[in-house]
């Protein structure tokens, strides 16, 4: 299949890629980081989650950075939500697209919401009704798509039931995550020939996370297949509190370098992009992980 001609990338840096640090980052150096991603021409931006700030104490938060940001109108605001409480906080907050998430696995879904698969759904049903009720999208993450720290393999059987109850919830789009970065190439071929008989494409979105290395690979095996939403967080930061192993998303700057340089647009300016991973990077006083950073590290220094 021909590749698509340009491709939509949702940054989660602010909320994947930051839930992970140990070092609490003020509120201010957050708002700062999201007013400059919301300049690169990024169309979407997943500020923070509105979840217990026991769970993740880096987004405890979460509505005064959603307040305190300055608003592209070009830009979509979207935020992670667990339950009703967190809809309504994120609802007061004034996000844009609302967020619910799962696992394919049923360790790994008890080890991150404390519930049982079966018991998740009533949750999201009545969260995703509700989101609707107020004129707001609705994205669904499943993770553990392509294996689980606990559980090894999952079957695709398993992935496929979690995402049509999602989808006959109302979800606009799935964004199945590769939430321990074990996927290849040949994996996410066998999966996506199943996925896009069953889907309709548009409606997938594909979360890679890079711990092996093959995130970039396993884009380029997505193209093929016409795939053209993706998750990545700047500089490559993330990891997933409740995935041991799990290393960061796969980086913004790198897909969008690469994208460009095919010839395939991303929207994004890439000077403006470097600028805003550069003030992450002064924030944490750490070097980003991303092979993008370190070119442009080493060409101011």
């Amino acid at each position: 299949m021909k590749w698509p001609d340009q491709i939509t990338i949702k940054e989660v840096g602010p909320r994947d890629g930051l839930q992970n640090e140990k070092k609490i980052i003020p509120t201010e150096s957050k708002i700062a980081w999201i007013d400059a991603l919301s300049q690169t021409g990024l169309s979407y931006i997943e500020i923070t989650s509105f979840v217990n700030p026991k769970w993740i104490p880096q987004l405890s938060d979460a509505a005064e950075v959603a307040k305190g940001i300055k608003r592209n109108p070009g830009v979509t605001y979207g935020a992670l939500v667990p339950n009703m409480k967190g809809l309504e906080a994120a609802l007061a907050a004034d996000i844009d697209e609302i967020s619910v998430f799962m696992s394919a696995s049923e360790t790994h879904n008890v080890k991150n919401i404390n519930k049982s698969i079966e018991a998740t759904f009533p949750i999201l049903k009545e969260t995703v009704r509700s989101a609707h009720d107020a004129r707001r999208n609705v994205r669904g993450y499943v993770s553990t798509v392509f294996g689980c720290p606990y559980e090894g393999k999952v079957s695709f059987d398993q992935v496929f039931m979690v995402c049509d109850r999602l989808l006959d919830m109302g979800i606009g789009e799935l964004s199945l995550g590769d939430t321990i970065g074990v996927a290849n190439p040949r994996q996410v071929e066998t999966f996506l020939e199943l996925a896009v008989r069953r889907y309709d494409r548009d409606r997938i979105a594909l979360h890679f996370h890079d711990t092996r290395g093959m995130a970039m690979a396993n884009i380029l095996k997505a193209l093929d297949y016409g795939i053209s939403t993706f998750d990545s967080a700047l500089g490559g930061l993330g990891g997933c509190p409740y995935a041991p192993g799990a290393s960061g998303n796969v980086a913004t700057d790198d897909l969008v370098h690469m994208l460009e340089k095919m010839g395939i647009s991303t929207g994004v300016d890439e000077n403006q992009l470097m600028e805003a991973a550069l003030l992450m990077q002064k924030t944490l006083n750490k070097q980003l992980p991303s092979h993008q950073m370190a070119v442009y590290s080493n060409q101011i220094n």
